[in-house]
């Protein structure tokens, strides 16, 4: 007996998708229009349909695509099979759907609006194609991809202007898949732009020669990252570091060794945004030595128990929060709720109190209190992801950080 579409999907994360592809596409059509159904096996249906949508059952999704109050990944997928509709733009078009709250829609929207040739959302598309999340940069990308298609790239760029850096990171994306040379975007005053660009070069000759013509010191630290990027020749890259002077960014009350803990956790795998220097400085400049964090660990809890301050046993501080993970270790004392921290990046330590009596014990073993002032440093140029942010951190919160 053949099995039912309820069968096949049981439950949320137990899919058969091979299966429902195979499935009878009416049966499906009817299943993922049904609001009784569960959301996910609506959605399951609807992925299953791709290609093959029932011409009688059209208006019957489309109704439910335009339905706002119904479940937006159902909504989003259903629009995803019917981009081939070119009845939808007026709906698409309309000043409602830049309203639409539904998580997703918006960018579903302005995807289905670029597989159905629409030009004017170019713009729309360019700046989703620049955000700073992987799956909206993506759609934003296929719409664009979609546009460059159906009309050509000519006409797509024309849709663009030369001010706004998404326009700009737009048009070296759709020239480098169009066979031109895009080094000149190194030089792009948007960091951002010149990062992306950095991302689509391929010949490490070219990159060499154009060292000597870079216009600016950073589209030539731009150009030796995208050379290392594909060399991964450490000693190259660091005897060409030293020729440009080895340029840094220098930040008022970050010392030596401060910031070696923090380039090399921090350099290579910063944002898009940040200065190409603290890149380039974490290939070009050894790590701090290495270190057991469990010793440091025992070593702190020692200190604190010979100054009779009664510490807890260390926890993480992803164990600490709840969940997550993070560059520190948490210890609490005494029979309140004061604690200490202990980064993994070195030895510093620091509390919310700045505790005098943890300060010393922590000191003459060996670690280094960081204080408020030091603390509360801003780490210029060097963008790091902190629960949606992609901005300059302090010190306290690099060799003190946590993300859920």
């Amino acid at each position: 007996m053949r099995k039912t579409i309820k069968a096949l999907s049981p439950e949320a994360g137990r899919t058969d998708a091979a299966a429902l592809r195979a499935y009878e596409a009416d049966a499906l059509a009817r299943c993922a229009a049904d609001t009784r159904q569960p959301w996910w096996r609506r959605r399951a249906c609807a992925e299953a349909l791709a290609g093959r949508v029932p011409q009688r059952r059209v208006a019957e999704l489309i109704a439910r695509v335009q339905d706002t109050g119904d479940v937006s990944e159902v909504r989003i997928a259903l629009l995803g099979l019917l981009t081939d509709r070119p009845e939808l733009l007026p709906w698409l078009w309309h000043e409602d759907r830049q309203r639409d709250g539904a998580y997703g829609m918006a960018e579903a929207v302005l995807g289905a609006r670029g597989a159905l040739g629409d030009l004017s959302a170019a713009p729309a598309l360019a700046a989703l194609a620049f955000d700073s999340w992987r799956h909206r940069r993506e759609r934003g990308e296929a719409g664009l991809d979609a546009l460059a298609a159906r009309h050509g790239l000519e006409a797509v760029l024309a849709e663009l202007g030369e001010d706004r850096p998404e326009d700009r990171s737009t048009r070296v994306r759709l020239r480098e898949r169009a066979g031109e040379d895009v080094t000149d975007a190194l030089a792009d005053p948007d960091r951002a732009v010149a990062y992306r660009a950095q991302a689509l070069l391929t010949d490490p000759e070219r990159l060499r020669g154009h060292l000597a013509v870079a216009p600016t010191e950073e589209a030539k630290l731009w150009t030796l990252y995208a050379l290392h990027r594909l060399t991964d020749d450490t000693a190259e890259t660091r005897r060409l570091y030293d020729e440009l002077g080895r340029p840094r960014v220098e930040v008022a009350g970050l010392d030596e060794e401060l910031r070696a803990a923090i380039v090399h956790e921090y350099g290579q795998w910063a944002e898009e945004r940040s200065d190409p220097r603290w890149r380039i400085e974490a290939v070009c400049t050894e790590p701090p030595p290495p270190s057991d964090p469990a010793e440091r660990l025992r070593r702190a809890t020692a200190a604190l128990t010979a100054a009779g301050l009664a510490p807890k046993p260390p926890v993480s501080c992803g164990e600490e929060n709840g969940s997550g993970d993070g560059t520190y270790d948490v210890i609490g004392y005494g029979g309140s709720d004061a604690v200490v921290f202990i980064s993994t990046l070195g030895r510093f330590a620091t509390g919310e109190d700045d505790d005098p009596d943890v300060r010393r014990a922590l000191e003459s073993a060996g670690f280094r209190w960081i204080d408020g002032a030091v603390r509360s440093t801003s780490v210029t140029g060097l963008c790091v992801y902190y629960f949606g942010s992609r901005d300059p951190l302090t010190v306290d919160t690099l060799l003190f950080y946590w993300q859920d």
